[in-house]
Order: C-alpha cells, then structure tokens, then sequence
C-alpha cells in the first residue's frame, strides 16, 4: 500500500480523533514506511486534505527549497512536529464564542442567555473555547469524594452536547480543548496508556461527537478566524503569571489579537503602534458557577460569551459580552 493509503485505513478506523494523534498511531504501525513522526504527521496532513501543494516550477529565480529531509550533516533523526495554527474556514464568519462551562457545573441561566443570543445572531459557527467538562474527580488535586463521580459527568456532558447541537443544527461546532478537557488523556496516560490507541476508549468517541458532528481541536493548537486568534489561555496564562486584567497578560504573551478563557474573567486590552495598527486582546466570561468550592468568593469572576464577525479580508468584530443576573449587558 502506499503511504496515503495506509494513512486513510488507519482513518476509517479512527475516524474522530485529531490529525496529531492519528500521525502518531500511524507512524508507530508503519516506521518501515514513514521517515520519522515528522514526516508522517505531514503526510498525514497532506493525505487528508490539512495542507495545500506546494509549487516552484514557475520560479526559474527562487533559491533551493529547504525540505524536512535536508540534512547535509547527517544529524540524528528529529521528532519535532510544526505546530500550526487550525484555520477555520472562511465560511466560519459568525462565531458564537463561549467558554468555560465545567460540566456538570455549569449554569443554566447564563448558557440560556448566550444561546438565545447565538440563535438571534443566526450564527453559522460555535467555538466552545476550552473547559467544556470539569472532570473533578480525575484531577491532581484533592479531592471531595462527595462530588459527582467521572461516569455521571460524562453523560451530563453527553446531554448538553446534544442540546446543543438540537439548538444549532447546521451550525459548525469545533471544541477547543482547556485544561480541565485534557485531564482526561493525563489521566489516561498514567492509569491505561494501553488504552490510549483505541478507538472506542478515546474521549472523542465516548461522547459520540463523530455523530454529533463536532470537530476537536488540541490545547496546544490556536485556532485562527481570519487574523483573530482564539485560544483558551492556559498555556498562556501559566504558571504564577496571574495579571490584574488577562486582557493586558496576554497581550504581553502574545502580541496578536486573541480571545482567551481560562481566567473566568472579563476584559479587554488594546495596543496602537508606531505605524498606527491596533492589536486587541480580550478574556471571555465563564459560564459556569460563579463561587466554585476552591475560590469561593472575591475572585471577580463574571458569565459571558464573545460574538465575532469576519469580514472576507480577515478584520474582525469583537463584542465581549457580560452576563447579569440572566440579562446580557
């Protein structure tokens, strides 16, 4: 079989999960075939449509180009894998943007106004942009045994999504892991790493988003909206770096604009340079209880949601939303 093909056998049978971790099943089936990961996960991208042609034949003048194979100092094999942005398609132009949910914690009043708001809007697409599911009992902190168990989060997680696929039935959904979402592959990792190649044993496939026509998208990937990048944060906000406004940390992480959760907290951030171009920066509200049990008061949390238009050259419009006592201010 040729590469593609290998590649499109091993997709039918892993249908939901993301391109990084199908490259890493196909690569530890196949290495007589693939060079390294790198240039399997490439191929991977190719085979799947990720990734355009690259053509220089009309360029007489262009210098050499420089493949992943070019190695003139025969240096040991490298398994460092490009990260590049997931870029929704330019059909993704009306983007319901909310965040931060923390499943079965979540609060029913604010998802309703940020929901009646989406549906108002008609909008085409929803990015649910990181912690959708809390996953309490399978995290690294102590614990309450009192507390809901995993299996009873996993089906209230499993009914939300499909009420919320009943109320945006054509809309595009992508999921972009948080770091409560990613508790659950650690998790795996240190208690059934054996698990961790099977199909059915993947999150993607325990919640039935293949049905659900949900796409997922690694943490560790931003997700880019015409030139308006979107991501959860805490690989931003990491670490003892905790600002005063998100908004302003992360503009000084990032230096682009982008739309984090993480932080529960709203705000919003710009900066004019010397040629006069704006860079915003904005934290989206949670959606979720306000006074969790290990931050339970003077945290400044706030519900809320993030509306976003993209106009066909790449510009953006922000609105930030905050919620109020089940009113959108």
């Amino acid at each position: 079989m040729t590469k593609k093909q290998i590649i499109l056998e091993v997709r039918k049978e892993f249908p939901d999960i993301a391109i990084r971790q199908l490259s890493r099943i196909v690569y530890k089936r196949h290495r007589e075939v693939f060079v390294n990961l790198t240039s399997c996960y490439s191929q991977c991208n190719k085979s799947l449509g990720k990734m355009g042609e690259v053509s220089r034949k009309n360029n007489k003048n262009a210098e050499p180009l420089i493949t992943k194979n070019f190695n003139p100092y025969k240096l040991p094999k490298s398994e460092a894998i490009e990260n590049e942005p997931f870029k929704l398609p330019l059909a993704n132009n009306n983007i319901l943007v909310i965040s931060d949910i923390h499943v079965p914690y979540h609060d029913v009043e604010a998802l309703t106004c940020a929901f009646n708001y989406g549906r108002e809007k008609k909008v085409n697409t929803i990015v649910i942009n990181g912690d959708l599911i809390d996953f309490y009992q399978i995290s690294r902190f102590l614990k309450d045994p009192r507390k809901k168990s995993l299996a009873y989060e996993i089906d209230v997680t499993k009914s939300f999504l499909q009420v919320l696929r009943a109320t945006f039935p054509t809309q595009d959904i992508y999921w972009l892991m948080g770091n409560h979402d990613v508790r659950f592959n650690h998790w795996m990792m240190q208690k059934a790493p054996e698990l961790l190649d099977i199909a059915h044993a993947s999150l993607e496939s325990i919640l039935g988003l293949n049905d659900l026509r949900i796409k997922t998208i690694e943490d560790t990937k931003l997700v880019k909206a015409g030139k308006l990048y979107i991501n959860h944060g805490h690989l931003l906000m990491r670490g003892a770096f905790s600002p005063v406004s998100p908004a302003r940390g992360v503009y000084v992480k990032a230096k682009q604009s982008i739309i984090i959760g993480h932080t529960h907290k709203i705000s919003e951030h710009t900066e004019t340079n010397l040629g006069g171009e704006i860079t915003t920066t904005w934290s989206t509200g949670c959606l979720c209880e306000l006074h969790p049990d290990y931050v339970p008061f003077a945290n400044n949390y706030a519900h809320g949601f993030a509306y976003v238009q993209i106009e066909k050259n790449g510009d953006f419009k922000v609105e930030n939303k905050r919620i109020f006592n089940g009113k959108i201010l």
